[in-house]
């Protein structure tokens, strides 16, 4: 399968050991769920905790998880301030088989229209995939520019864009803006919403917890058959929001037995107050919907 194909992306989580060591087992075995699912995996998201990570360790990830040569598209996410650093990273993927990447508007700064088009133009150039531009005020502070995206939108490298604006209207205006351009959903919740104003898939944090169940989920959504959809989905998926993400994807999956260890990198902590019910909850009204479909 090939990036450009792919309509639903895993933001994988990083699994780690009590110690807070990465757990390699626990890894193998996210990445075959999700190679049976069909899906595309990001690695080093922020639900993947990449910047909480040291660089050492973030090539270990990309390294493990290409050497297992799974039959999906890998994506590496790329984020920070320091724009050399982020040179530095994406050359080092392009040579180890990463399929895309995902490039993010700068954190902290804030930077304007032309401050985020410069920044994505040397990214782009340095990379030797496709890449998505990922916008999410929420964490960054600042919203992706549609005068920086009308600037860099021509570059053979940028393949598409991950909306996580959290508004409906707000993934409307900009999609209509650029109808050549797909874009993704960042929100699991906001999906079937976002399905009737051409959205190509979903980068998802759901199909960490429930790989094939959301495969059907876009599956569905990109068939037009999810229109005006508020639940289960919509309720379960805002239940792994309940606190700072990935702290309840990784409660609810170590619940499952689909992890070893909850264990976050500071300052996440999985001593959040999460209420483990209320997951599992989620959990069972997702596998239900999913065995009637």
């Amino acid at each position: 399968m090939k990036a450009t194909e792919c309509t639903l992306w895993t933001a994988l989580i990083t699994p780690m050991k009590e110690n807070g060591e990465i757990h390699f087992d626990d890894l193998n075995a996210l990445i075959k769920q999700q190679e049976q699912a069909g899906n595309g995996v990001l690695l080093l998201g922020s639900t993947g905790e990449g910047l909480a990570l040291k660089e050492s360790e973030k090539r270990t990830v990309v390294d493990y998880v290409c050497a297992l040569s799974p039959k999906i598209p890998i994506m590496a996410g790329v984020g920070g301030f320091n724009l050399d650093e982020q040179k530095e990273w994406i050359g080092y993927c392009n040579n180890i088989g990463v399929d895309a990447f995902l490039l993010v508007t700068p954190f902290y700064a804030k930077p304007g229209a032309v401050g985020q088009a410069a920044w994505f133009s040397v990214l782009l150039d340095e990379a030797d995939a496709h890449c998505m531009i990922y916008n999410v005020p929420s964490r960054t502070g600042v919203e992706l520019s549609p005068e920086a995206l009308k600037q860099i939108a021509d570059h053979e490298n940028c393949w598409s864009v991950k909306e996580a604006g959290g508004s409906i209207v707000g993934f409307e205006q900009m999609k209509a803006q650029f109808p050549d351009l797909p874009f993704y959903a960042g929100d699991d919740a906001l999906y079937p919403y976002l399905c009737v104003s051409d959205c190509a898939g979903l980068v998802s944090v759901a199909s960490n917890v429930w790989p094939e169940q959301t495969r059907l989920y876009v599956d569905k959504g990109q068939d037009g058959e999810l229109i005006g959809l508020t639940s289960p989905w919509s309720n379960s998926s805002r239940a792994l929001f309940t606190a700072p993400n990935p702290v309840p994807v990784k409660v609810l999956m170590k619940a499952k037995g689909m992890i070893e260890s909850a264990s976050l990198r500071p300052p996440l902590t999985e001593n959040e107050e999460v209420v483990v019910e209320e997951l599992l909850a989620a959990d069972e009204k997702i596998n239900k919907w999913y065995n009637q479909n």
